[in-house]
């Protein structure tokens, strides 16, 4: 079974990308997630998690979150292999998610 729950805070603006060639939209974002454990300062450490998220919920999340929102994401972990332009081989480790939660609404500037 490979299934994951992560709750935690966008470090950044969620990226939106419509593939043309497969007609679908994906969007990309990072969530830290706090460890139980706090490090010498007391303060708590944090893992910083990559997200991908297809089709209309990638479109809700570039739509309604935003750096700093908390978020609750259910999937499951991907590790995939790509050449880089040395032909080098990079691994890369992300959760696919396929369900998410707002845990808070995004917050309007006023002007």
């Amino acid at each position: 079974m490979n299934k994951i729950l992560l709750i935690g805070r966008m470090t950044r603006e969620p990226e939106i990308k419509r593939i043309e060639e497969i007609d679908k939209v994906k969007c990309n974002f990072t969530i830290a997630v706090n460890r139980k454990v706090k490090n010498s300062e007391g303060i708590f450490e944090a893992d910083f998690i990559p997200v991908v998220v297809w089709g209309k919920i990638a479109e809700s999340v570039a739509k309604y979150m935003k750096k700093g929102s908390l978020i609750s994401v259910i999937g499951r972990l991907q590790v995939r292999s790509y050449n880089d332009k040395d032909n080098n081989k990079k691994y890369v480790s992300e959760v696919v998610g396929e369900e998410v939660q707002f845990l808070e609404r995004k917050k309007e500037s006023i002007s």
